[in-house]
């Protein structure tokens, strides 16, 4: 079977280039984000395993959930979805669809992991920092684990800055060994 994020990866090319046309980017991003969340729900999961229900079944059951919440596009591409069974790739379309509206609009994500919390004035310098460093907007989000005794340690993409005590802590042990 093809992974989750092949199977996806055409959905979302495809709303990302429907929405990008109308000028609809952050519309169809909340409304993944929604379909998303619906997706993920173990009720939701529960009702359409049931294999007794049609695929148009399904599909109107995460258009009630979500009325009003989608455009009527919205509600073709979940009866798409349903009629060719990748409902369960929701939040892999999601996370594509962000990555390539991410790219159209110059920003990166980061995720800053920080042995303490941050506040307001340290975040805004990091990611300053950051943006300076990447040339390009930053959104990060912030998490805390004190497991790294001091410092951050910071994901861009797929680059890894790792400033946390516990790493150098690690490179160390790993020096002294050799």
């Amino acid at each position: 079977m093809a992974e989750p994020s092949t199977i996806a990866r055409p959905y979302a090319e495809a709303v990302f280039k429907l929405a990008d046309g109308s000028g609809k980017l952050t519309d169809w991003s909340a409304a993944l984000a929604n379909l998303a969340a619906v997706a993920a729900d173990a009720r939701v999961n529960a009702a359409t395993g049931n294999p007794d229900l049609s695929a148009d079944q399904v599909a109107g059951l995460y258009i009630a959930i979500l009325a009003g919440k989608l455009p009527a596009s919205g509600e073709n591409f979940v009866r798409v979805l349903a009629e060719n069974g990748r409902l369960d790739v929701l939040d892999e379309i999601r996370q594509q669809f962000e990555a390539l509206k991410n790219e159209r609009e110059g920003v990166v994500e980061a995720e800053i992991v920080s042995a303490f919390d941050l506040d307001q004035g340290q975040l805004a310098d990091l990611v300053a920092r950051l943006e300076k460093h990447t040339g390009r907007k930053v959104k990060a989000s912030v998490s805390v684990d004190r497991e790294l005794i001091g410092g951050v340690k910071i994901v861009l993409g797929d680059k890894v800055i790792d400033g946390s005590a516990r790493a150098q802590l690690t490179a160390l042990e790993y020096a002294l060994k050799a």
